[in-house]
């Protein structure tokens, strides 16, 4: 990591994408930040296309890892996956709006959170949303620190309130190709969740 004095010099980068917000969410699924630009094959969340997030979908609404991949393998259906993402009531963003990358990568170990995510304010625009679910330990991590939440075992939630409402905060495993689970035992909490939360 470089010291303190180096990192000032760093730029800050800002988030690229608005959060997904549909009107009828009911689960807010909140990652650290998108990598950098150059690792994107889409113009969505969870763009770099070695992140398993959209092929757990795949498993977890469909049975099929591949359905909301392209033919040619190189890209993710963002159309569908926009579709999915409404039609089961699914609102996605970060815990971070601006970070330094303190390597120049897009591990979460090297981000330098600048500016956190106003999370009332999402919770505003969803009214119906009362889970929200952390997809790695970053994200959780700068959760919890704010909202002073317990960290529940894998696949669970604790209970605590934000601006008012009562929420679940749910801890599931990284999307990450770098977290040493199988993508089907990953697709196992994930399918878990939806159900519980009235997503599936």
């Amino acid at each position: 990591m470089l010291p303190a004095a180096t990192r000032v010099d760093l730029p800050v980068e800002q988030h690229p994408l608005r959060p997904f917000l549909p009107a009828e969410a009911r689960l807010l699924m909140l990652g650290s930040f998108p990598p950098p630009r150059a690792r994107w094959c889409m113009d969505f969340f969870y763009p770099n296309r070695t992140n398993m997030m959209w092929e757990i979908f795949g498993l977890v609404f469909f049975g099929d890892a591949s359905r909301l991949v392209d033919a040619g393998g190189k890209t993710f259906r963002k159309d569908d996956i926009v579709n999915l993402l409404n039609e089961h009531g699914i609102a996605i963003f970060d815990t971070a709006r601006a970070v330094r990358r303190l390597a120049g990568n897009a591990s979460d170990k090297d981000l330098e959170i600048v500016e956190k995510t106003d999370i009332p304010s999402l919770l505003s625009q969803i009214p119906l949303c009362h889970d929200i679910v952390c997809t790695g330990q970053k994200s959780f991590s700068v959760f919890a620190e704010d909202y002073g939440a317990a960290v529940p075992a894998m696949g669970k939630c604790v209970e605590l309130t934000v601006a008012g409402r009562a929420l679940r905060l749910w801890r599931m495993p990284s999307s990450s190709r770098a977290f040493p689970m199988k993508i089907e035992e990953k697709a196992r909490y994930y399918r878990a969740l939806m159900q519980q939360v009235g997503c599936l």
